[in-house]
């Protein structure tokens, strides 16, 4: 076995997951759509005047209404999340151009990570630190999949362009005070690699080393993601990072998980295992707009926890404090899941 990997941050972590099930914050979506922020909110004094609507660009408020993301960040880390996200999902210049405010990428994942550091700091105590993780997207754009239906080879993004984008984004979030990063809601492997391959260029030009969760998404019932890999193939594709922790969120509730986040516990032997499921399918008509309450989501990841597939739980899409708070009280009651040896064909030398 290779000699474990020495962190210079969350060098607790490790150690964490193999003695209990370490619990993830839930959506942060959700959680802003409560507040129901106007366009002027959001674009706040400083913005009044911006050329283009900025209601749905919510990573702004990291700057715009800091109070409302450091509320959210508290009222998880209160319902019992070890791990807090910073709100960057789409703090990139990628995503950000779409607003015309790629220019800004650096101050909004600063004050992202700040705002999470002084958060997870404020609820850390001895026995139970918090751990604050810096959050890279997918991204709006994808290198392995065309944007034209009618030209499969076409592109509108290059691996080095994706590349540049996460590492200003993660250069960033270092700086801001990051514990770990978490690359999710994977849909196309090769953005994950030039995300993979960021934050290696990062760590080497730093000499910082952080934990890395890889965490893709299986967007339907054909157990793969939507540049085509199965689970297996995926996890196959990003192992060379040696990530302290590889899952599946998104996407698909945790019923609809079950044989994905089964199949990735057995194939991922050498590293940790994370799952944080929407809250069921969305539902329009209920209050978080998906169907299940947080007694039915904490009850499906318990299962998970039993079965022996977990080391980190959470909550994305539709998911609250009070679903994590229900996922946190169910699996404590359950080992986290073991490493074991990789699975090789052919001979194995004695």
């Amino acid at each position: 076995m290779n000699a474990p990997t020495v962190y210079t941050r969350a060098q607790a972590l490790p150690e964490i997951l193999k003695n209990r099930i370490a619990i993830l914050d839930g959506a942060m979506g959700t959680m802003i759509q409560r507040y129901k922020l106007t366009e002027e909110q959001v674009r706040g004094e400083r913005f009044k005047d911006h050329g283009k609507d900025l209601k749905n660009d919510s990573d702004l408020l990291v700057i715009t209404q800091p109070d409302v993301i450091r509320e959210i960040h508290e009222q998880y880390l209160a319902a019992g999340a070890d791990i807090v996200e910073t709100n960057t999902f789409g703090a990139t210049t990628v995503a950000q151009d779409d607003f015309a405010l790629g220019h800004l990428v650096r101050e909004i994942n600063l004050a992202a990570a700040k705002l999470a550091r002084e958060a997870c700091d404020k609820y850390s105590t001895p026995d139970k630190p918090r751990f604050v993780a810096g959050a890279l997207g997918p991204m709006p754009r994808t290198a392995s999949i065309s944007p034209d239906v009618n030209d499969p080879g076409a592109r509108n993004i290059t691996f080095d362009e994706l590349r540049e984008a996460y590492l200003e984004q993660a250069r960033a979030l270092l700086e801001g005070g990051v514990d770990l990063f978490l690359v999710e809601t994977i849909f196309d492997t090769l953005n994950a690699k030039a995300a993979v391959f960021a934050l290696d260029e990062l760590m080497e030009e730093t000499g910082e080393r952080l934990p890395v969760i890889i965490s893709g998404t299986v967007t339907d019932a054909s157990g793969r993601i939507l540049s085509g890999q199965t689970v297996t193939a995926f996890w196959h594709s990003v192992r060379h990072a040696k990530p302290i922790a590889v899952g599946l969120n998104c996407a698909l509730g945790a019923a609809l998980m079950r044989p994905y986040i089964e199949e990735l516990s057995k194939v991922a032997g050498d590293t940790f295992i994370s799952c944080y499921p929407n809250a069921g399918l969305p539902n329009p008509m209920s209050d978080t707009g998906f169907d299940e309450t947080p007694e039915i989501t904490g009850g499906l990841l318990e299962e998970f926890a039993k079965s022996g597939f977990l080391n980190i739980a959470g909550g994305c899409c539709g998911t609250t404090p009070a679903h994590i708070a229900e996922i946190a009280s169910k699996v404590s009651a359950y080992r986290p899941r073991a490493k074991h040896d990789p699975l090789f064909s052919g001979l194995i030398a004695a």
